[in-house]
């Protein structure tokens, strides 16, 4: 019997308004019945940040949480977020269930750097158990990238959703990690989309700022991924779901390069 396809998929906040997204999330799932979710939410993050009085702050394309932070983040994400997706995929068609990284330690996080970060974690280790459980019954696990703490047991820390989703994919072996953006691809500085980009290149894009912010992050996170096995990355839009030419292709390096 042919192993199913193994896909981890990150969702950023603004792709999930898309009527497409639960539709087209079904379809891939019912192909491949191996895939794992992983969404955003910043936009209504920083709403809610804004509406209680404080102020969104970013570093390197990652939120800056303080303590305080972590109560909006796990309401946001974890709550409203998590379980309007899941009911969406649900009535789409796929037995989607909602977990948070917290849960049953799925993700387990290093602080990123408290000074310059708050309470940021980039993942270290990965409960691959949970997600294959879910799998061996049909489920469609949907993931909110928080994390425990692995300094400090009891302390949740904010995983970038990129990360998490890397990390996700290495642990669980996948041939294929997808980074749903709100553009087709990687641009170039004229704002064409690169078919495939190594990571020297891509570091250039990020060096001459062409590559800024939530796309400088999930080039970061290509990388993880691509140095931990995963066969395949690409940085695509929602119509990558069903579409497996469409996107950015990121590679270690170019093939044939010295």
């Amino acid at each position: 019997m042919t192993e199913p396809m193994k896909r981890v998929v990150k969702i950023g906040g603004r792709a999930q308004s898309a009527d497409a997204l639960a539709p087209s999330i079904a379809s891939a799932w019912n192909e491949s019945g191996a895939m794992c979710i992983v969404h955003g939410g910043g936009d209504e993050i920083s709403a809610l940040q804004r509406k209680l009085g404080g102020e969104p702050r970013f570093a390197g394309g990652r939120r800056v949480t303080t303590a305080g932070d972590l109560d909006i983040i796990r309401m946001v994400l974890s709550g409203v977020v998590n379980k309007r997706l899941v009911s969406q995929l649900n009535a789409a068609g796929a037995p989607a269930i909602g977990i948070s990284g917290e849960d049953a330690a799925l993700i387990s996080a290093q602080p990123l750097g408290i000074a310059e970060f708050g309470f940021v974690g980039m993942p270290v280790s990965i409960n691959t158990s949970l997600i294959e459980t879910l799998w061996l019954a049909g489920l469609l696990p949907v993931v909110s990238p928080l994390a425990s703490s692995a300094e400090t047991p009891g302390t949740a820390l904010n995983v970038n959703g990129d990360d998490a989703a890397a990390a996700l994919a290495v642990a669980l072996g996948a041939d294929e990690l997808l980074l749903v953006a709100d553009v087709e691809g990687v641009l170039d500085s004229a704002g064409r989309v690169i078919d495939e980009l190594d990571m020297d290149e891509a570091r250039s894009l990020i060096a001459s700022g062409v590559a800024a912010g939530g796309m400088a992050a999930k080039l970061e996170a290509a990388h993880a991924a691509l140095a931990g096995g995963v066969q395949s990355v690409r940085i695509a839009d929602l119509a990558a779901l069903e579409d497996s030419e469409r996107g950015t292709f990121i590679t270690l390096a170019t093939v044939g390069a010295k």
